[in-house]
């Protein structure tokens, strides 16, 4: 083992010592388009068919699962009274059939009586804990219809304890928590819904009727990406096509999502700006429709003018509203030449970038505002200081007032989506030089003798394939497995679930057994002949040589050669010794 070890941070040595050669060619992109981590918990108690009599909440949901990016979002679900009803983990949006999946589980929700807000947030904290992807932005949306009612066995002291605990938690790992309260009644706890949100730098809405769902849930996505929702032209509806304008304001569009909010059937034609009209849906355009809404995705739309054809029933009143999605981020550029002190100006520059590269689009800078943000950080004041905006670039200045230490960062917005860039340093105690993060102005490299690295990089490469061969021998046979499973009990007799328990599946090499995951609790012993192993391509395959009875989408799953597990893939585990069954989701 201490041998491979050695060889293992050899390995990383070489790659380490490779990668300096050329860190220009190699380095990581880091600024790519930022995905979510959302978990939508929603209040299934039986006081919303009051409140929300279409499961109009429901609706909502789905659409945010349809806003999503085609590829690369996760989004789980919570559905709560006083204890979890049913839960949904992280699920990533790699195709139109893993929304559908997601989208049909929310149909399938159920309520039940009671009401503990703090049930819903803690977990879906436990979610985002359990399933969040390292680069992705969590989220935590939060839909009730009102006050707690609670089950003669729970305090409101316990209660306030649990969320209490789980506010602080999603606070401290930088969860915003977005609060929607459905106040049909007018007994909405504001007071509450608005500590949770304003304590972890969510935000609180309020409706009086489930029909505003679908917009506000549109906003919280927007919002939480820095996007804005541009409303487009309503009507109402009259029986026949009628027109309205989508502008596709640049190039740089990556998506734009178009949605159609209506309590009757709509249906929808689309020209793009050479007034072609476009094959609904297509490779470029995602077409998804529900009771509530219908949506329009258009992927890497030409810019200009599009036209949509919205047909309604006459007299219906049909909300058209606009996202646009945008791989952008601001770079700000400081001077690494320059001692600052009391009195000095700091010149300041930005660009937008996109997949690494500076931004070419001139429309891109049109009719925007550029901000320089200045935080005293000595004093913890802040000033805004307003800078030039121009096809060519953000240009500015700061005057440097004391001998403090100041945090900059460039505010860039525009009519649809707000940008900031990473924040940089500077120093006027001593006459210091910068110290920036993120994409600033680094000192002009040396010149490479490229005859001596390219011998070292030929030595290196050697060096790098025998520790590869290495290495690679070594993980053959002791392979790891990559992702986690959602494990559920339910008790055959009374139909009670236990909570999801999530188990990390890296700790475990070459194979693991049921038994294992389950703690080796003596009444699922005959669960020891369950075994899994690492599959090709991160699957997992698993070998059954129990008594027990394994199902897959309702069907008898034979597992006796072994049978491959995907993410996603659910499995149900029947007992042969007690009368439970054993429910398990892997996921990745």
């Amino acid at each position: 083992m201490n041998n491979t070890i050695s060889a293992y941070r050899l390995l990383l040595a070489l790659l380490a010592m490779l990668l300096s050669f050329s860190q220009a060619a190699w380095a990581a992109d880091t600024n790519s388009t930022a995905q979510i981590d959302a978990v939508l918990s929603v209040d299934v108690s039986t006081s919303m068919n009051e409140s929300d009599v279409n499961k109009v909440s429901y609706e909502a949901m789905k659409m945010f699962v349809d806003m999503a990016s085609v590829q690369g979002d996760k989004i789980g679900v919570v559905a709560y009274t006083d204890q979890v009803l049913r839960e949904k983990a992280l699920l990533k949006m790699n195709s139109p059939q893993d929304k559908k999946d997601l989208k049909a589980f929310i149909d399938q929700l159920t309520r039940g009586p009671y009401t503990d807000v703090a049930v819903g947030v803690s977990e879906a904290v436990k979610v985002l804990e359990s399933g969040t992807e390292k680069g992705h932005v969590p989220l935590i949306v939060l839909l009730t219809d009102g006050n707690n009612s609670l089950n003669a066995g729970k305090s409101q002291e316990q209660s306030d304890k649990v969320l209490n605990d789980a506010v602080k938690k999603a606070k401290d790992k930088g969860i915003p928590i977005y609060t929607i309260g459905l106040n049909a009644d007018g007994k909405l706890n504001k007071d509450t819904l608005e500590r949770i949100s304003k304590e972890t730098n969510g935000k609180l809405f309020i409706t009086s009727t489930a029909d505003n769902l679908p917009q506000i849930l549109s906003e919280i996505y927007a919002s939480h990406l820095k996007l804005k929702v541009v409303p487009l032209t309503g009507i109402t509806a009259n029986g026949d096509f009628q027109d309205v304008t989508v502008t596709i304001p640049n190039s740089s569009v990556q998506e734009a999502n178009i949605s159609i909010m209506s309590n009757k059937p709509v249906e929808v034609k689309l020209l793009n700006p050479a007034g072609q009209e476009q094959t609904i849906p297509s490779d470029k355009i995602v077409y998804s429709t529900s009771n509530a809404y219908s949506l329009i995705k258009i992927l890497s739309p030409v810019q200009g003018d599009w036209k949509l054809k919205v047909k309604g029933v006459a007299k219906e009143k049909i909300d058209i509203n606009l996202i646009y999605n945008y791989d952008l981020q601001v770079s700000m550029e400081l001077s690494s030449s320059i001692s600052y002190g009391p009195g000095a100006t700091v010149p300041v520059k930005a660009y937008l970038q996109s997949n690494g590269q500076k931004a070419t689009d001139a429309e891109l800078y049109k009719n925007a505002k550029s901000t320089l943000i200045v935080t005293d950080l000595d004093t913890s004041k802040t000033e805004q200081i307003p800078l030039t905006t121009s096809a060519q670039g953000i240009e500015g200045s700061m005057k440097i007032a004391e001998a403090h230490d100041y945090e900059l960062k460039v505010r860039f917005e525009n009519a649809s989506f707000v940008r900031e860039s990473p924040p940089a340093n500077i120093s006027a105690k001593t006459g210091a030089k910068p110290a920036t993060e993120g994409n600033n102005e680094a000192e002009p490299a040396a010149p490479v003798n490229w005859a001596v690295t390219g011998g070292s990089i030929a030595g290196v490469l050697v060096l790098l394939a025998a520790a590869w061969f290495a290495w690679t021998s070594w993980n053959k046979a002791n392979k790891g497995f990559v992702g986690q499973m959602v494990i559920e009990i339910k008790d055959e007799d009374t139909g009670e679930r236990t909570h999801p328990q999530y188990k990390k599946l890296n700790a475990f090499k070459g194979k693991f057994q049921l038994h294992q995951l389950l703690q080796l609790a003596p009444e699922f012993a005959e669960t020891k002949q369950i075994v899994f192993k690492p599959g090709a391509g991160d699957t997992v395959v698993l070998l059954n040589e129990s008594g027990c009875v394994i199902e897959k989408g309702g069907r008898v799953f034979d597992a006796a050669n072994g049978k491959e597990l995907k993410s996603n893939d659910r499995i149900k585990v029947t007992l042969q010794n007690v009368n439970k069954s054993i429910h398990i989701e892997y996921i990745k």
